[in-house]
């Protein structure tokens, strides 16, 4: 019996203020965030492109959209992990991230993996 494929890739996100790229009196908060990205299918999947939508406490939303990931379109087996560290700038000290990865796998179906919002904030900000 024929085993049918799975596509399935996961997301975990730690995040970070950055101090030392900050200016609180000027409106710029720097943050850090190390994505980790693992194929959980049965098919090895390569990442194509990214979509992120980033909001600051004020409701401002930036949409990013480009190819691959820190300059890298990682291809993974099943069972591989990915992970990569990038930054954003926001007006506000509080913010959130959210988006997604389109992933091509290796028998040619495209398919998306979605990242669950999660948030930005300078220490001490949120309760």
């Amino acid at each position: 019996m024929k085993e049918i494929p799975t596509y399935n890739t996961t997301v975990s996100v730690e995040t970070c203020y950055i101090p030392e790229q900050s200016d609180p009196d000027n409106d710029r908060f720097a943050f850090a965030y190390t994505i980790t990205i693992r194929n959980e299918g049965s098919v090895p999947a390569k990442l194509l492109s990214r979509h992120w939508i980033i909001t600051d406490a004020d409701g401002s939303t930036q949409e990013v959209r480009g190819e691959g990931v820190v300059g890298e379109q990682p291809h993974l087996e099943p069972g591989e992990d990915f992970e990569y560290t990038s930054g954003t700038l926001l007006d506000t000290p509080v913010g959130s991230m959210q988006g997604s990865y389109q992933m091509l796998a290796d028998d040619g179906k495209e398919f998306e993996c979605p990242i669950a919002p999660f948030t930005l904030s300078m220490p001490n900000k949120l309760h």
